[in-house]
């Protein structure tokens, strides 16, 4: 695993493109978008004010739902929720009042390790995209994992 480029979160009409999804969301068509994309509803923990962002359910089971910040821990929606753990989020058609709970970097490892091996593909362009070069071995996703904030979404 070798650190490329991190980069910066999207400005611009990138930006625009990446929040397009919320809109299907506010239109009642998040179902459209499946069990692989949350709506993440936060307070800014600046301004106090509502605020949403789409990201994507890295695994789901009892324990609640996991997230990457892909952007690190300078991501405005990763510094918002450990700010104000008490979010809901929706997934598809359903929403769910949960905890945001950091998780250890030794977990995220794991996580990102068996999301690789789930999903080779997806796991290949989400590193390219937040700047990392990987062999595509466990070793090299296991590596990538200890560098990103994970977040497991706990229902409440």
């Amino acid at each position: 695993m070798e650190i490329v480029k991190r980069p910066a979160p999207p400005t611009g009409l990138r930006r625009k493109l990446w929040r397009l999804p919320i809109l299907l969301y506010r239109l009642g068509l998040g179902a459209l978008l499946g069990g692989r994309v949350m709506l993440l509803n936060h307070v800014g923990r600046v301004s106090g004010l509502p605020r949403q962002v789409v990201i994507e359910v890295v695994e789901h089971d009892e324990n609640g739902y996991v997230a990457a910040s892909g952007f690190g821990v300078k991501a405005d929606w990763y510094r918002n929720v450990t700010a104000s753990p008490e979010v809901t989020i929706q997934v598809g058609g359903r929403v769910h009042p949960v905890t945001a709970v950091p998780l250890p970097a030794e977990a995220g490892a794991v996580i990102m390790a068996r999301y690789a091996s789930q999903h080779p593909t997806a796991a290949r362009r989400l590193c390219k995209l937040m700047g990392y070069a990987v062999d595509e071995s466990q070793d090299d996703y296991h590596e990538v994992g200890k560098h990103i904030p994970f977040v497991r979404f706990v229902p409440r």
